[in-house]
């Protein structure tokens, strides 16, 4: 027994040695920030790191199709009021980015960890997970995940196997209601029903699902087919709302709500921190304050001075994810370029790009770029808008006059187009504090 603790104790000293000088050659070298490339290699030494990593600690995992990051982000600052807090804030949201974000942070006292939807149970279980906040379910990268109901029933699976641990549910997502349904332990959340293109049939019965506004104003769903039990399979109430006047808590309480992020999405994602972290000690007024601080995501909504062009930076990366970004298009600025890449992390097939409302641009010079712009110009020409194309990136915000630019690109296009401009251009913040000086 004495020898086989030895020996785990060797390969977990091993692993973790290894994983720090292979994040520090990373980010020594250029090649990355660390995120990923360290988790690998320790999770490779040592299968159980994981699991010991956890040590007992609180852990929130934060999952769904869009805002994975952005409710990260809220809630691991809501949380940092009361405790240090261990978070993948890079995005990277797989085991090896999880298992790297536990090493660097392995002496806080709180987990914070966006999760992707199919890593989920493997990650909830190895940690033990207190919270698990569920916030939308579409189509995404159908090659990589499959169809929406495969990631339903995972993590569905996930919730059943783990009836002590606390749902932040988003009511309004068919889907996500479906996850949480049989949780004793759920908080539901009205968070916005956004895209709800996906939400036609009942995950559990395949029957109907109807829309309907209620005669006080308020969107509400309902299953046509009852669930095999008898029950109705409708819209739950919600504990937690979003309006326009700012968030309802579970009490009845409004409270104000001002974010520096854009869009009714990003409204959603912050109430729903603001119920995870009320569920992890925290008082609601100091996790809104803390939403309301966050003001970009890994890059995403900074606006970054180049070459004599304001150019804001949005990501979008599923049909859900790029009707909502459209929708926070400055339509008062003077150019939109918009990238579009199709490498295996964003996902290959790109047919849903017809699915995307591109119309009215009509007041903005648009550009179409990346590696797939020729598809898009495509799309762009059925959808009636005017545009040019210029593949490469950057050189698309070079044609683009004076001013301020708005840039929507997918995964890949973001990154890449993120390295030129963190290089070689200056954020406001940075221009700011010259400025002071």
């Amino acid at each position: 027994m004495n020898s086989k603790r030895s020996k785990t104790g060797i390969r977990h000293r091993a692993a973790v040695l290894a994983a720090d000088l292979a994040t520090w050659a990373s980010k020594k070298t250029g090649r990355g920030s660390g995120g990923m490339i360290g988790g690998l290699i320790a999770g490779a030494i040592d299968p159980n790191l994981m699991s010991s990593l956890g040590n007992g600690r609180p852990v929130a995992l934060i999952t769904g199709t869009n805002g994975k990051s952005t409710t990260t982000r809220m809630l691991a600052g809501a949380v940092r009021t009361k405790h240090s807090v261990a978070t993948n804030e890079g995005g990277d949201n797989m085991d090896a980015g999880v298992i790297s974000a536990l090493l660097a942070g392995r002496d806080g006292e709180a987990v914070v960890l966006e999760v992707d939807e199919l890593h989920v149970p493997n990650i909830a279980e190895k940690l033990d997970a207190s919270v698990l906040v569920l916030l939308n379910l579409s189509r995404d990268q159908l090659d990589r995940v499959g169809e929406i109901n495969k990631i339903e029933r995972t993590l569905r699976a996930c919730v059943d196997a783990r009836p002590d641990m606390t749902v932040i549910a988003n009511c309004d997502d068919v889907g996500v209601t479906s996850v949480a349904w049989d949780s004793p332990n759920v908080v539901w959340v009205s968070a916005g029903f956004g895209w709800v293109g996906d939400s036609t049939s009942c995950p559990r019965t395949g029957g109907a699902i109807i829309h309907e506004k209620r005669a006080d104003g308020i969107l509400d769903w309902y299953a046509v087919k009852k669930l095999p039990d008898g029950r109705e399979f409708r819209r739950p109430e919600p504990q937690w709302r979003i309006t326009n006047e700012g968030i309802i808590d579970a009490t009845g309480q409004l409270h104000q709500l001002n974010l520096k992020l854009p869009g009714n999405a990003n409204r959603g994602n912050a109430t729903q921190a603001v119920a995870a972290a009320v569920a992890l000690g925290v008082e609601t007024e100091t996790a809104i304050r803390a939403a309301e601080q966050v003001d970009n995501v890994a890059g995403r909504y900074s606006t970054v001075e180049f070459e004599g062009r304001d150019v804001r930076l949005m990501l979008a990366k599923n049909p859900a994810g790029w009707q909502e970004a459209l929708s926070m298009v400055d339509r008062s600025a003077d150019s939109l370029v918009i990238s579009v890449n199709g490498q295996v992390a964003d996902g290959q097939d790109l047919s849903w790009l017809w699915d995307v409302v591109f119309e009215h641009f009509e007041d903005l010079k648009v550009v179409a770029a990346g590696e797939r712009g020729t598809d898009l110009a495509v799309r762009l020409g059925y959808a009636g808008v005017e545009h040019e194309l210029v593949k490469d990136t950057v050189e698309a915000i070079r044609s683009c006059p004076p001013g301020r630019v708005e840039v929507l690109a997918n995964y890949t296009a973001f990154r890449d187009l993120k390295r030129v401009l963190d290089r070689e251009g200056t954020t406001k913040d940075d221009a700011a504090k010259g400025e002071e000086k």
